[in-house]
């Protein structure tokens, strides 16, 4: 990779003057996350398998 390719490639997220941004696929990706751990969350307080 030359010094070009890497420049244009999108970060996930970037951090300004305190307000940090995400790209749109990093949100998705973070939030389906925390979907997917609170379903399995769920499902395992249901069956009472931890407690």
């Amino acid at each position: 990779m030359n010094m070009e390719e890497t420049t244009d490639r999108k970060q996930a997220f970037v951090h300004k003057n305190g307000v940090t941004y995400f790209s749109k696929r990093t949100e998705r990706r973070v939030l389906f996350l925390m979907t997917m751990a609170m379903l399995v969350w769920g499902i395992v307080e249901y069956a009472g398998i931890l407690f």
